[in-house]
């Protein structure tokens, strides 16, 4: 009785994440390693429409959103996101250099920025408050 109530405990805790990638071999690496760490990836998306359409169906905690798609980029996505009323945390994420995005990352400060190379659990967990 004690292992199911702790079990029950845990699964509580885990937070749901959509993983948006143009990349599919990205997106199988980092669904992997989210869901070593403790994460449930509750969808995938490979472009900014079918993102917005998941996120407004699955309603994950976290939203992992690549900034170079093939049709919105990961600004546009989050700021129709956020029209839509869309309460995912949103954590952008490029294999390009934070540099590179300085200025509209300050212009959206509540849209952090995780660089590919060093999302980890932890990274996301801190990245998504």
């Amino acid at each position: 009785m004690r292992l199911l109530a702790r079990t029950a405990t845990v699964a509580a805790m885990r937070r749901t994440v959509l993983i948006v990638d143009d990349h599919s071999a990205f997106r199988s690496v980092a669904r992997a390693l989210l869901e070593d760490a403790g994460f449930d990836v509750v969808g995938e998306a490979s472009d900014g429409e079918a993102a917005i359409a998941l996120a407004r169906d699955l309603r994950p905690d976290i939203v992992l959103l690549d900034i170079q798609l093939p049709d919105l980029d990961g600004f546009a996505v989050a700021g129709r996101l956020g029209d839509e009323g869309v309460s995912s945390a949103i954590v952008l994420t490029s294999s390009r250099s934070i540099a590179t995005y300085r200025r509209r990352l300050a212009a959206h400060p509540s849209w952090p920025f995780v660089a590919k190379s060093d999302l980890s659990g932890e990274a996301l967990a801190a990245a998504a408050g």
